[in-house]
């Protein structure tokens, strides 16, 4: 009887041993998923019709700036995966059947793409259907379903909200039934976002609700850290290996994406180059050096074949070395750049001291000032 009685509490103790250890390991791996899992999904809905030409130089303009945004954000110490989609709507030169509505990209993080989307965009027409746009995004974008997934739509335009068959209450309602939140930016007068329901848009949709003037121009502050950041992102690109039958095409559409942002002017490049130093931008699909990060045999999945003709003759230990190396000299350019925005972003602040009240609001400000208001009733933080 000792003996069975010994066993008994020596398998209590044992099987409460291992209740502790699996509700350790269970609560180590949700913690993990807290770090992995958290997502910010934003859907920028555009009207392209005649009259907003000047709001979609402010999207080309303000997108690196929303992107830095966004990587300030931070869930439970982790940080979370963000992910963009864009729309347009009111353009007369998409088919009637679907709305005058086109998803240009789904929720992706590839932000080379969104930016290319974003630089071909043209303006033609316009029938507005805002009810209609906001389901379609609603419907068929692939949102998340965790707790701590931050979900946002972004539409901008000028006609009352109330055109088209699709209720714009009707779809915020379902927009709400996936925790998305509803933004609305209305471009003109002031008067006519309310009378045009936008304000009340956003107020069903817990969202903000702003105002702005489409066709201003975006106010740049040129400093003395740019030319420096300029010159490391061209290094920086240098450390890009294309591999794979999309690599040659998406490093070229890398170099074109920094000619699209100096087009608008070079602190809008100089952005994109601080974007180049955030783990948003990530590469994989295309660079071996971003695709040595996802495990160690990570470039043993590489066929010889996808590598650039320069690798192709080398050992694997030599391809590895070579990966390896541009590692490190990325590594060195993105802290330089990282530690010169520091600096630039003060000068930039003590310029917006000097300049209050001079500059209006536009889409990229709509978007950047909302987004760290929404976060925190999600409960994330902001760290710069």
């Amino acid at each position: 009887k000792t003996f069975i009685s010994v066993g008994i509490v020596f398998f209590v103790l044992t099987m409460n041993s291992c209740q502790c250890n699996r509700a350790s390991e269970n609560n180590a791996q949700q913690a993990i998923q807290t770090k992995t899992e958290a997502k910010i999904q934003v859907a920028i809905l555009l009207d392209t019709s005649n009259s907003m030409d000047g709001l979609i130089d402010q999207a080309k303009s303000r997108l690196w700036n929303i992107v830095n945004t966004l990587t300030t954000l931070k869930y439970k110490g982790g940080e979370p995966q963000i992910e963009i989609a864009l729309y347009e709507y009111g353009n007369n030169a998409l088919s009637p059947q679907s709305g005058y509505i086109r998803q240009i990209t789904p929720l992706t993080t590839d932000l080379d793409l969104i930016s290319e989307m974003l630089f071909a965009l043209k303006t033609f027409g316009g029938s507005e259907y805002c009810g209609a746009v906001i389901s379609d995004a609603t419907n068929k974008l692939d949102w998340g379903n965790q707790p701590s997934d931050m979900k946002l739509i972004y539409i901008a335009g000028n006609e009352p909200f109330t055109q088209g068959k699709v209720n714009y209450r009707t779809a915020i309602s379902g927009a709400l039934e996936k925790d998305i939140y509803i933004n609305t930016i209305h471009c003109g007068d002031d008067s006519w976002g309310d009378a045009g329901s936008w304000r009340d848009a956003a107020n069903r949709g817990k969202g903000k609700f702003f105002n702005i003037n489409h066709d201003e121009k975006v106010r740049y502050y040129d400093t003395p850290y740019d030319t420096r950041i300029s010159e490391c992102n061209e290094k920086l690109n240098d450390t890009y290996i294309s591999y794979g039958s999309v690599g040659i095409a998406k490093k070229e559409s890398q170099m074109k994406q920094d000619d699209n942002a100096k087009s608008i002017s070079s602190a809008n490049l100089t952005e994109r180059a601080v974007s180049k130093t955030k783990k948003v931008y990530d590469n994989k699909s295309w660079d071996l050096v971003d695709k040595a990060k996802e495990s160690v045999t990570a470039l043993d999945e590489v066929a010889e074949a996808e590598l650039p003709a320069e690798l192709q003759n080398k050992t694997k230990e030599e391809v590895k070395a070579i990966v390896v190396q541009k590692d490190k000299e990325r590594s060195a350019l993105q802290k330089e750049i990282s530690s010169l925005a520091k600096k630039r972003q003060e000068y930039i602040d003590e310029q917006v001291k000097k300049d209050a009240g001079k500059t209006g609001d536009d889409l990229g400000k709509a978007i950047s000032q909302s987004v760290i208001e929404l976060a925190q009733v999600k409960g994330y933080v902001t760290e710069k």
